[in-house]
C-alpha cells in the first residue's frame, strides 16, 4: 500500500517509480540562467532516501528533487534504500563517492539510531561524521490528543489523572525509540508521571486504536492530527514545539506549561559526504533555496502534510547538535526498550 502511494504522488509530479524503488525524474526544461558547460552539475544527481517509497520522508523528497531539477535543468534520481530505521540507506549514501553528486535525504533516526546503539553497547550502525549536512527542509511538532469524549479537558488534568493512577493510562507509539515514543517519554519525565507504552505498526493503526479507545493518547504532527480535532473526534493537549502551531493555535507547548526540557520535532533534512567541496556544497544550499521557493514545490510539500523550515550552515548544524542532545538524554531515561 505504501509502495502504491509512492507511484501515486510520483505521477503527480510526472514521475516514473521502477523497482527496487528507483526514481528517474525526467528533464523538465532548460536550466536557468546562462550558466557555461561544466558547471556543477553538469550529469544526473542521486539522492537516496534510506525509507521505503509512500512514507512521510519520501513524500518531501519527491517535489524537493523536482524543484531541483527544475533550477539544476539536470536529471535528479531517487533511491529508496529502505531498512534498519534508517540505517541501510544512510550507510549506502556514505559509501558513494565524495564529489558532490549524490545526497542522503533523512529524519530523526539521525539522531536516535547512534543513542539506541549505544545504550545497548552495539557497534555503530551509523556513521554522522562520515555526512556533511546541507539543508534542514521540515521540522514539525508532535501534537498529542486524547479521543474528544475523554474525561481530561487540557493537559493539567491528564497529568493529575496520571498521577493519581501510575502506569495505567495507556499511550501508543509506532515502536521503541520511534518519534512518537521519544516524545511522550520526554513530556511523562518532565511531569512526573508514568504511562503505559503500546506499540503499533505505523499511524494508521495508532488513529484507529485511538478511536477505538484501546490508548488514552497519542501524537503526530499537525497537518494529521488538525482534520481529527475539528471534527469533533478528537482534543489536543499538547505540542512538543518550541512555539504555537498556526494552524493548531490553541494547543500550549509544553514549554508554555513549565515543561522546559521538552521539545521534539519529527525533522526532515538533506545531507552529503564528509570532503565534498564547499563550493559544491554551497551549489546544493542555493539550489534547495530556489528549488523550494517555487509555488509548485510549496504546494506539493503543504500536501504531503509538511510545513518549510529551511536551515542552512551553522543554523542546521545547531538544531542537530540540541537535537541529538535531547533525543540522547530520552534514550537513556527510556532505557532498553526489546
Amino acid at each position: 500500500m505504501a509502495g502504491t502511494a509512492g507511484r501515486r504522488r510520483g505521477q503527480g509530479l510526472g514521475q516514473g517509480l521502477g523497482r527496487r524503488g528507483l526514481l528517474v525524474l525526467p528533464f523538465l526544461g532548460a536550466r536557468a540562467g546562462s550558466a557555461a558547460e561544466g558547471d556543477f552539475p553538469n550529469r544526473p544527481v542521486t539522492i537516496i532516501v534510506p525509507f521505503p517509497p509512500g512514507g512521510a520522508t519520501d513524500a518531501i523528497a519527491r517535489p524537493v528533487a523536482a524543484g531541483l531539477q527544475k533550477v539544476w535543468g539536470q536529471s535528479v534520481v531517487l533511491q529508496n534504500r529502505g531498512g534498519g530505521g534508517g540505517a541501510i540507506g544512510m550507510n549506502a549514501a556514505q559509501r558513494l563517492p565524495a564529489d558532490g553528486y549524490s545526497a542522503l535525504i533523512q529524519h530523526v533516526a539521525w539522531s536516535s539510531i547512534p543513542a539506541a546503539d549505544a545504550l545497548f553497547g552495539r557497534p555503530p550502525s551509523i556513521d554522522t561524521a562520515a555526512f556533511t549536512p546541507i539543508s534542514l527542509l521540515t521540522a514539525d511538532p508532535l501534537i498529542f490528543c486524547v479521543k474528544a469524549d475523554a474525561p481530561w479537558r487540557n493537559w493539567a488534568e491528564f497529568v493529575a489523572d496520571a498521577r493519581a493512577r501510575p502506569g495505567e493510562i495507556a499511550y501508543g507509539s509506532s515502536g521503541a525509540y520511534s518519534a512518537v515514543h521519544l516524545p511522550a517519554e520526554m513530556l511523562a519525565h518532565a511531569a512526573g508521571i508514568r504511562l503505559h507504552h503500546v506499540p503499533y505498526t505505523g499511524g494508521g493503526p495508532l488513529m484507529t486504536a485511538l478511536l477505538g479507545g484501546q490508548i488514552a493518547t497519542t501524537s503526530s504532527v499537525p497537518t494529521v492530527m488538525a482534520p481529527f480535532i475539528k471534527d469533533g473526534q478528537m482534543r489536543a493537549l499538547v505540542s512538543t514545539g518550541a512555539k504555537r502551531v498556526a494552524l493548531l493555535p490553541d494547543v500550549p507547548t509544553a514549554m508554555e506549561l513549565g515543561y522546559s526540557g521538552v521539545e521534539f520535532y519529527l525533522w526532515v533534512g538533506l545531507f552529503t559526504q564528509a570532503g565534498v567541496d564547499p563550493a559544491l556544497i554551497a551549489r546544493w544550499r542555493d539550489g534547495i533555496a530556489a528549488a523550494v521557493a517555487a509555488p509548485e514545490t510549496l504546494r506539493a510539500l503543504a500536501g504531503s502534510g509538511s510545513v518549510l523550515d529551511l536551515r542552512t550552515g551553522a543554523d542546521f548544524a545547531a538544531f542537530l547538535a540540541a537535537d541529538a542532545r535531547r533525543v540522547t538524554d530520552a534514550v537513556q531515561r527510556i532505557g532498553r526498550v526489546e
